[in-house]
Order: structure tokens, then sequence, then C-alpha cells
């Protein structure tokens, strides 16, 4: 779930430098524009995502080796 999710954000800043460096929605351009439910069902998931990534600034991992 950690690295899904941590996909999604990566997805969501890349797609946020293209907005800001281009203009470029690449999502919406994927997907048929902002309006569209399987883009509005990306950004969600990418919103959600965002969220369930702040508990991995809580977490501590047990460094096994």
């Amino acid at each position: 779930m950690d690295k899904f999710a941590l996909i999604l954000v990566i997805i969501g800043a890349i797609n946020w430098g293209l907005i800001s460096l281009f203009q470029f929605d690449f999502v919406a351009a994927i997907f048929g524009g902002q309006a569209m439910l399987l883009s509005r069902i990306v950004y969600g998931l990418v919103g959600l995502a965002g969220l369930y990534c702040i508990t991995l600034l809580f977490n501590e991992y047990e460094k096994t080796r």
C-alpha cells in the first residue's frame, strides 16, 4: 500500500510540475479533460494517496540487515 500511494503522489507531483512549467495537464490530456469522470477519479486517488503518505512521516521502520 505504501508503494502504491507513493507512486500516485509522484504522478501528482509530476503533473503539477508540468502544469507549472508548461501549462500542460498530463492527466487531463490522457483521460479527455479535467471534467471527465476518469480524470476526476485519478485526481481523487492522488489526493487520497497524499493524505495517506502523511502517515509515512510518523512511521518508524525497523532497519533489518
